[in-house]
């Protein structure tokens, strides 16, 4: 046992759990026991799923939860090798797996953005067969029992263990408008602190072969790998992002009270009283508003969306890896007249890398770590994830900052996110629009240090 890589661990989450207090709206109304049982669910999270083969030593029950989350991350490896089967007609042996016979290398393109298209397709059909309904509202179950928080929170931060910042609010449409303060930051900082499932699935794509190929090892059990600890990050960032979120901005009036309160408001004659109640009706009426005919029809429509979302990867990638290779190209000139070399990532690094140093990187990797962190903040966590992909075939990093790395970097805090939130969730109550602008900053604050979290207490599991 790494007593040193426990007591750095211990530090980093102390300090996580400092910088959100010093900078909360409102200290004396943090309920602590929100925060200790949202800690306390993440541990045991990352325990049963991460480790749950060394608990399966002392009493085998405790190996299940492992068992079954290697399985789901099996069939995202199954699912990966469907998707070649569809791309491979497409763009031929682009598409081949690296290494494959008659592969020709690794192209994104053909290669990766497919896989977001056959994961909406695929969403959408389960969501038509109301099958995703009843793992949301079982999560928002398991959330809002241990961690006392509302119906609506917690089942839009439930959702977007699965789907993206402005499809799981949609889940509690009608409530936004009367969510209280806290309550709406715990709905942005959800979508903050995760990523979507297609976008999970493209990751689990590219670092998988890229790690395999360093490791020596079949590109399956590359992507095997990876898809464990990303679908870990997702699903130990649920309670996470409601941590934070409620000790930046604490609740003001009683939990209890918040669904009787915007009954009351909404002018509502009932309001269900439970995630269940809320997920089912929210769906029912989301399906009955534009939900497809049947399962051919699910399926057309997620492609369709799924084709507007791998357009727009490729376009943003396109966009930001050009504008930030400029942006070195100017530093590195201007600091060249002096004899020395900068670039963006070094300097993000810098400013970083004490942040790095608390949650238990290897210092070595300190400023490596906070460039990558500062990276996704900036731009987005698909270039940082780039970035990450050339680090691990480069064979520059330590295996637990690969691990650590991988975990920060699971979420969508990012400055351009503010904008998407706003887009999105404004619509759906146009008179929080301004009040949700004004939350977009501590929104990303939490959903970075959610991610940090997550990252931290990945670091003294698997590192």
């Amino acid at each position: 046992m790494d007593f040193v890589s426990i007591g750095r661990g211990l530090l980093g989450l102390v300090g996580i759990l400092a910088i959100a207090f010093a900078l909360s709206s409102d200290r004396r109304r943090i309920n602590w026991r929100t925060v200790s049982a949202g800690v306390a669910l993440q541990l045991v999270f990352a325990i049963l799923f991460l480790k749950g083969d060394v608990l399966a030593e002392t009493f085998s029950p405790f190996g299940w939860p492992k068992v079954a989350f290697a399985a789901i991350a099996g069939l995202f490896v199954a699912f990966l090798s469907a998707v070649e089967a569809g791309s491979t007609f497409v763009f031929g042996t682009l598409a081949l797996s690296p290494g494959a016979e008659g592969s020709l290398g690794f192209f994104f393109f053909a290669y990766v953005l497919p896989t977001v298209i056959v994961f909406a397709a695929m969403m959408s059909i389960l969501y038509y067969l109301g099958i995703m309904q009843k793992i949301v509202q079982g999560v928002a179950w398991v959330v809002q029992r241990a961690l006392g928080t509302s119906g609506p929170e917690s089942l839009s931060v439930s959702a977007n263990i699965f789907v993206g910042q402005t499809e799981a609010p949609l889940v509690i449409k009608p409530y936004i408008k009367t969510l209280s303060r806290s309550e709406l930051m715990a709905v942005m900082t959800g979508g903050m602190a995760t990523i979507a499932g297609g976008v999970l699935a493209s990751y689990v794509a590219f670092l998988g072969e890229r790690y395999a190929s360093v490791a020596g090892i079949a590109v399956e059990a590359g992507q095997q790998l990876f898809a464990e600890q990303l679908l870990g990050a997702s699903v130990m960032a649920a309670p996470a992002a409601l941590v934070l979120a409620k000790i930046l901005i604490p609740e003001t009036r009683p939990v209890d009270a918040s669904l009787v309160q915007a009954e009351a408001d909404a002018g509502e004659a009932t309001q269900p009283s439970t995630a269940s109640d809320l997920a089912t009706e929210a769906a029912v009426e989301d399906l009955a508003d534009a939900g497809p005919k049947n399962v051919i029809d699910a399926a057309a429509t997620g492609a369709a969306d799924g084709l507007q979302l791998a357009l727009n990867i490729g376009a943003m990638l396109i966009a930001f890896l050009a504008l930030i290779a400029m942006i070195n190209g100017i530093l590195d000139w201007s600091a060249g007249i002096f004899g020395y070399t900068m670039t963006l990532e070094s300097i993000l690094g810098v400013v970083l890398a004490p942040v790095a140093w608390l949650i238990g990187v290897p210092t070595v990797d300190i400023t490596a770590f906070g460039g990558l962190i500062g990276t996704k903040v900036i731009a987005n966590e698909f270039v940082a994830y780039s970035q990450l992909a050339d680090a691990i075939a480069a064979g520059s990093l330590d295996p637990k900052t690969i691990i650590m790395a991988t975990f920060a970097l699971c979420g969508f805090a990012n400055l351009s996110s503010i904008g998407i939130q706003i887009g999105g969730i404004g619509p759906l109550a146009p008179e929080r629009t301004g009040e949700i602008a004004s939350l977009g900053l501590r929104a990303v604050l939490a959903g970075t240090l959610a991610n940090l979290m997550t990252a931290t207490i990945a670091g003294v599991l698997l590192g």
